[in-house]
């Protein structure tokens, strides 16, 4: 892939740009693989899972600098000035043609872009995802609730100009820091969820909720997890109970949901939990048997019998505390998906009674460093 933002200097998010997609592939396989060191055999890898090197993201996290009437839609510079990069090639086609569109309709619409260095204006963010469908969903974060009219009156332009728009929504962020979003969120449009076809499963996106940025290489870590219990399933060994710690909108939980297997997931994030239900309702899985429950996750080990099998998709600081519980908690397989092998190492330190199996590299980020890996650990 090239791009002329990189070659111009003006953007460098993309560190591995111009190096062949195999080559990014064996060198994020190495670097993890030395990170994880013993802990994984070589034998435990499966073959690095990958999608397209370009159009993948299905999110555009957009910085909103410039001026009233000539914003610019993308990063900031080291000096906190707007740097327009409207035509980056990550994005997925349907959504690049949204941020084209809302950036044209953002130098009409009368809000004025934040000033970093002058601590002046109110658009701070432009925060876009794209379904499999092509459904929108459009986030504007403001610093206070002043240009909220303004943008109540663009909503027809966006609707107009992106018909397949599902939710339009207000977020506001006052504090002056390096911060994306705030707690407070104003949903604009009567759908306040964004439905996202993963699989065989749609699974529902509200206006906070988190989601992998690449919809092709999510389905296939999903469908990964399936397939390792699976496997075990069809040779006897099937998890009969589940616990989902850290189950955001429930992707792992409701792929491992299946007949004669009680799934519970557990999320910190009330709206996370809500879209869960959602999906399972839609699945017209038994309430009873796949349930989703507002917790926390570090603690909620202690808790109710021992399952079979523990799912863990934590933050990048990792599981923390959670890795010592999940050791002595005599629990017999754990599925740990990590955005972050250095931490990840750090927890199959803390737990080792607790051996890798199998492991596999996810590509979810290409022209980074970045990355995603599942691995599965049995007891000993």
């Amino acid at each position: 892939m090239r791009c002329d933002y990189f070659d111009a200097g003006v953007c460098r998010s993309c560190a591995l740009m111009g190096v062949p997609p195999e080559q990014q592939l064996a060198g994020k396989q190495a670097t993890v693989a030395g990170l994880l060191g013993a802990r994984v055999p070589a034998t435990a890898w499966s073959e690095p899972y990958h999608g397209p090197e370009v159009a993948f993201r299905n999110k555009a996290k957009l910085v909103v600098g410039g001026s009233k009437g000539s914003p610019t839609v993308g990063i900031l510079d080291a000096g906190g000035r707007g740097v327009d990069l409207r035509r980056c090639g990550l994005y997925e086609p349907g959504l690049h043609a949204a941020v084209l569109s809302l950036a044209d309709l953002l130098a009409t619409s009368g809000l004025t872009p934040y000033d970093v260095p002058a601590r002046q204006g109110e658009l701070k963010h432009l925060l876009l995802t794209l379904s499999p469908d092509g459904e929108l969903m459009v986030r504007f974060v403001l610093r206070s609730p002043g240009q909220l009219r303004r943008v109540r009156e663009l909503l027809p332009q966006v609707r107009a100009a992106l018909p397949t728009t599902r939710v339009v929504s207000v977020n506001l962020q006052p504090e002056h820091k390096a911060v994306l979003e705030g707690p407070e969120e104003t949903v604009l449009t009567q759908a306040d969820s964004l439905p996202m076809r993963v699989n065989d499963i749609r699974l529902h996106l509200r206006p906070q909720s988190f989601f992998q940025t690449n919809t092709h290489v999510a389905a296939g870590l999903y469908a990964q997890a399936r397939d390792w219990a699976a496997q075990d399933e069809r040779a006897g060994g099937g998890p009969g109970s589940v616990l989902d710690l850290y189950c955001g909108v429930g992707g792992f939980a409701l792929h491992l949901a299946g007949p004669d297997r009680d799934v519970l997931g557990v999320e910190s994030a009330p709206e996370a939990v809500s879209s869960a239900r959602t999906s399972a309702q839609e699945l017209a899985l038994d309430p009873a048997v796949v349930r989703f429950e507002v917790g926390d996750a570090t603690a909620y080990l202690q808790e109710g019998p021992t399952p079979d099998l523990v799912v863990v998709n934590p933050p990048r600081r990792g599981v923390g505390p959670l890795a010592g519980r999940l050791e002595s908690s005599g629990v017999r397989r754990v599925l740990y998906s990590s955005c972050n092998a250095r931490t990840l190492a750090t927890d199959l330190a803390a737990m080792p009674s607790l051996r890798v199996r199998r492991a596999r590299l996810f590509d979810m980020f290409p022209q980074t460093h970045h990355h995603e890996v599942l691995v599965e650990l049995v007891r000993r």
